[in-house]
């Protein structure tokens, strides 16, 4: 089954120091997160405070979301998914 994102919801987990999205593969519900270290690749120069990184996720969620199917097409692992700058 395909994974989409009907739930636009992002949060900052700062314990992660990540960005904590959702996805859907029909009623399941799965966690991903991308960290800080990613979004600085993909938003060169943002700062690593929490507005930032959330902006940097929102400037950037097709991308971020594109990354997060792949990685999850390769094996459903269950639990949560982390992203890092390898998968950009």
């Amino acid at each position: 089954m395909a994974l989409n994102f009907p739930n636009p919801s992002r949060s900052y987990d700062a314990t992660r120091n990540a960005v904590h999205f959702w996805g859907h593969d029909q009623s399941m519900e799965t966690s991903f997160y991308i960290s800080a270290d990613a979004l600085q690749r993909l938003a060169p120069g943002a700062a690593r405070d929490e507005g930032a990184l959330l902006a940097a996720f929102d400037r950037n969620c097709p991308r971020i979301r594109d990354a997060a199917a792949k990685i999850y097409g390769r094996g459903k692992k269950g639990g949560s998914y982390d992203l890092h700058p390898s998968h950009f």
